[in-house]
């Protein structure tokens, strides 16, 4: 009994060790944790209308899309609702697939990175990722938030090791400097920072681009202290595409 009871224990650790991945292993090193894993790192779909709808529609996809992109963009409302021009103005030449999807929590976009369309495989040069503010806004603490991001950069890693993943820091959100979120958001971004290594994970923070001198985010950027406008998303693209052209040359062949 003793040694049939030894040899399912081996055959455990030999069974995990063959679907670790290396890669995913490293990733993001300093948000790991010990013990009980939060809600925020847990696959769960969400139950509402508009995230559903945004799941219908990602799963009418081709899979042949999947495979071609070179860019991937995930994330919530504020990557699905990428203004059309600034997108394909910077993105169109780059074979670029956004897969954003409204109401988007990181323990939800973990669910749907399992379930992709039938016959469908991610292998970009480039992961882009902007999640976690719909979580910091339902009251995740900043810890939690941020080590949910990290499992989702884990899983891009294992998913897709030879890819790269460029994590966006949190935007700014609310009128003023004041408003609490905004205080939670720079925490998560301090601590996801931790998680670039510039070699396979990079982090780019272009929120202060969004706000004035005295740090307002006015309605001609985010017309509801949230979600940006067209003038928003130039700005926002702009900002990442110093970081985005770093990445994409380490991971040119």
């Amino acid at each position: 009994m003793r040694q049939a009871a030894w040899l399912v224990a081996l055959g455990l650790q030999l069974g995990l060790a063959a679907h670790a991945s290396p890669s995913a292993t490293e990733a993001c090193p300093q948000l790991r944790r010990v013990g009980s894993v939060p809600a925020e790192a847990v696959p769960e779909p969400r139950t509402e209308p508009n995230w559903q709808d945004g799941m219908a529609a990602l799963s009418r996809l081709p899979a042949a899309t999947f495979g071609t992109a070179r860019l991937v963009f995930l994330g919530d409302s504020l990557v699905q609702s990428w203004a059309p021009p600034i997108f394909d103005n910077f993105y169109g030449a780059r074979q670029a697939l956004n897969l954003g999807v409204s109401g988007d929590f990181t323990q939800a976009l973990l669910w749907r990175l399992d379930r992709l369309p039938a016959g469908s495989r991610l292998n970009p040069a480039l992961f882009v990722l902007l999640i976690g503010t719909n979580n910091s806004g339902m009251g995740s603490n900043a810890e939690d938030t941020a080590f949910g991001i990290a499992e989702v950069v884990r899983r891009l890693r294992r998913i897709s090791p030879g890819s790269r993943v460029l994590v966006v820091g949190l935007l700014p959100r609310g009128a003023t400097v004041a408003d609490p979120l905004r205080a939670v958001n720079r925490q998560v971004n301090a601590l996801v920072a931790s998680c670039a290594d510039d070699r396979t994970v990079f982090f780019a923070d272009p929120g202060e681009m969004l706000t004035d001198g005295e740090g307002r985010l006015n309605a001609e950027i985010s017309y509801d202290r949230l979600h940006l406008t067209w003038l928003g998303y130039g700005i926002l693209s702009a900002g990442l595409e110093p970081t985005m052209r770093r990445a994409l040359g380490a991971a040119a062949p």
